[in-house]
């Protein structure tokens, strides 16, 4: 009888051990959780597009491009981005966004989208303006008073810009079974909120001359929406996204590996 026990005894020891590693591990990102030394300078190239069925051909692409560059700002190192969508014949989308270059904290935020005209966010001098007109707590307009609001609630936090989210990914310490808890904000849309993005393991991307790159699978699922990012382990570069959207949509991301 002794004997039994002690056997159950291990048993269960290696179940309980057995368990604990395959435990998440909850990682709610702030200044002290990100690493920008795996940002370089120059461009990046993505192509962008769908597939509105399972055997449907790739339709309405798209040319991303994102230049990081290292500049001062109101006499603070900083990490700029801009940012030029493509569609077909003509720029649809550009983004100018100045970060913090320790902390990838945003600064600035000036945008510009052919559909809906511009924004500006100043997170340092607290202003911000949507098509030239300043915002202000004297606005009544519900769309104009909510995106006032998020901007002062940002102001009182730590905030990664979601708007580039391809180069907040590099930043992160990646370990197997990790969840990463992130305060997102996109500055001109709702108030900051942590959105969770989860380590579900590793794959490799076939590149060029039949090199293998070992990738993390970082995933990101909300309502009617799942996202899997392929970040390399050695560069922690985004180089693929595989986005499925509702039933049978998909959303692609592929970085491309020359630009012109």
């Amino acid at each position: 009888m002794k004997l039994l026990l002690i056997r159950l005894l291990y048993v269960l020891t290696g179940l309980c051990f057995s368990l604990c590693s395959f435990a998440q591990d909850t990682v709610w990102v702030d200044a002290t959780k990100v690493n920008t030394k795996f940002l370089k300078e120059g461009s990046n190239r993505y192509l962008v597009y769908f597939k509105m069925g399972k055997d449907a051909a790739r339709s309405r692409p798209q040319f991303w491009t994102r230049n990081v560059s290292f500049e001062t700002y109101n006499g603070k190192e900083a990490i700029v981005i801009k940012q030029e969508w493509e569609d077909r014949d003509s720029v649809v989308h550009t983004v100018k966004s100045v970060c913090d270059k320790k902390t990838f904290a945003p600064l600035y935020h000036q945008s510009w989208w052919k559909s809906r005209g511009k924004g500006e966010f100043d997170f340092v001098n607290k202003i911000a303006k949507v098509n030239d007109l300043p915002l202000t707590e004297a606005d009544t307009a519900k769309n104009r008073k909510a995106v006032w609001q998020a901007f002062q609630k940002a102001l009182t936090q730590y905030t990664l810009n979601w708007h580039l989210d391809l180069e907040v990914f590099p930043l992160l310490p990646y370990k197997a079974n990790t969840t990463f808890m992130i305060p997102f904000y996109d500055p001109g849309f709702p108030v900051p909120k942590f959105e969770s993005y989860t380590v579900t393991g590793s794959g490799k991307l076939e590149g060029y001359d039949n090199q293998k790159v070992d990738c993390w699978l970082l995933m990101h699922e909300s309502r009617g929406l799942k996202e899997v990012f392929w970040i390399s382990k050695k560069t922690h570069e985004v180089l693929k996204l595989e986005n499925e959207i509702g039933k049978d949509r998909w959303r692609y991301k592929v970085k491309l590996g020359f630009s012109v």
